[in-house]
């Protein structure tokens, strides 16, 4: 499954979601939205206006989400 978190610059909840991946020994993809204007356009479609957003497989939340995280491993 692939994990990617789409975040920003000085996120506190983005450094905790991926620290907790980490923890999992979870492999993910970080892309800055401030970076990549395309990923920022498909976040906004699917519904997001905070960060971190993660799409794991077919899921995908945004927020420090540890119930979720746990779920991944």
């Amino acid at each position: 499954m692939t994990i990617i978190v789409y975040s920003k610059p000085a996120c506190v909840q983005c450094t905790a979601t991926t620290r907790a991946l980490d923890l999992r020994g979870l492999e993910y993809r970080v892309i800055d939205l401030t970076q990549d204007a395309e990923a920022m356009q498909s976040v906004t479609e699917m519904g997001y206006r905070q960060v971190p957003v993660v799409v794991a497989g077919d899921a995908h939340w945004a927020g420090f989400r540890p119930d979720m995280i746990g779920q991944l491993a």
